[in-house]
């Protein structure tokens, strides 16, 4: 086990630059998720890792190990490709084997390692089997036992589980998890899933357009967002971003999101704001934020009333959309609180967990 070090890492294409000055430190044992939308360039930062995409300027380290001029076969790293890659005309357990035989090992401890892989993984019943007679499921654990028959170093990860179906894709992502924390090697995992992300990473790297936009714990992100769009893009349903301008009411301060739509700002974030010279902002609430006012005859510096326009029940609980400054947001609701159609509905936002952001940086405020 190792850990990985990349210095003002950059991929360039020509004049299009793909990765830009990505600096990272990844400890021993750890497991990182690089997520981002398609196009971010995270699949190229993890290709160079691997040594399948040259480093155009700075450095990749591996235990200290500069490796940006050793071949991907000498880099001591086991990678799983989203398609599998298995060899169609081997069985299952020549697929295990296979890297071991390219390195003349010897036919009784390449068979020991086969069945040591395949008894972790749940294999041994397969080992006859060619992939063509394997699910999306098997195919993917003969690819993660052909990773971890090698013992690498570091594991890299490029998307393994997008072609699986949603049920198969959480139970890999658990077995892949446990699997690493057994083990404990250094592994970089790509996915667009927020998600998988948050679920399976000690520390998640956010990128957009080739630059790091946050790196931190999946709590972290998720409730300490750096910007915006690390907001709206980590969490499930996501954020909704509104627009809004600070209202001046006597000592206190409102969030004016439209006409009779509201919010206190507490005392210790609208003085930040007015020191900084804040007027107009853009506003992130997460569902869990927002909820059905259920005191009767009462009142709230922090509720708006809006019609219901949809609801999307979830079992435990269900997701009312609702109008707050003209636009669709989703608050958290008790299943069967309120139905499609209902009429000008109260509810109350949390003023406290409200994200701040600058209207057009993006940048979070206080």
């Amino acid at each position: 086990m190792a850990g990985l070090t990349l210095r003002a890492v950059e991929k360039r294409f020509g004049t299009v630059v793909a990765v830009k000055a990505v600096d990272l430190e990844v400890a021993d044992g750890e497991f990182i998720v690089l997520v981002g939308p398609s196009g971010c360039g995270k699949s190229t930062l993890l290709r160079m890792i691997a040594g399948l995409e040259e480093v155009t300027s700075g450095q990749i380290l591996l235990d200290g190990r500069n490796l940006n001029n050793v071949a991907p076969r000498d880099r001591d790293m086991a990678m799983v490709f989203q398609d599998y890659a298995l060899y169609p005309h081997m069985t299952v357990a020549e697929n295990l084997g296979f890297a071991l035989k390219m390195r003349d090992m010897p036919p009784d401890e390449i068979a020991r390692r086969v069945a040591d892989v395949a008894a972790v993984l749940e294999l041994d019943t397969l080992l006859h089997r060619k992939p063509k007679a394997l699910s999306g499921g098997q195919r993917q654990r003969v690819a993660l036992g052909r990773a971890l028959i090698r013992d690498p170093e570091l594991f890299l990860f490029d998307e393994p589980l997008s072609n699986l179906d949603a049920k198969l894709r959480v139970g890999m992502r658990m077995e892949i998890r446990k699997l690493q924390i057994a083990l404990r090697t250094t592994s970089v995992y790509v996915t667009h899933d927020q998600i998988e992300a948050m679920t399976m990473a000690d520390r998640i790297v956010v990128l957009r357009q080739g630059e790091v936009q946050q790196i931190g714990t999946p709590m972290d992100i998720y409730e300490k967002p750096a910007n915006s769009f690390v907001g709206s893009f980590i969490g499930s349903p996501p954020m909704s971003l509104l627009p809004a301008s600070l209202r001046q009411d006597g000592e206190a301060v409102r969030l004016a999101f439209g006409p009779e739509q509201e919010v206190l700002l507490p005392a210790a974030r609208a003085e930040a704001l007015r020191k900084a010279g804040v007027e107009r902002l853009e506003v992130g609430l997460r569902p869990e934020h927002v909820s059905l006012f259920t005191d009767e005859g009462g009142t709230s510096p922090s509720s708006f009333t809006s019609d219901v326009v949809l609801v999307e029940d979830h079992g435990a609980d269900s997701m009312a959309v609702v109008s707050l400054g003209g636009r669709d947001i989703m608050a958290r609701v008790e299943p069967g609180s309120v139905r499609v159609g209902d009429r000008a509905c109260r509810f109350e936002v949390d003023a406290e967990r409200l994200h701040l952001f600058h209207l057009e940086t993006g940048a979070a405020l206080v």
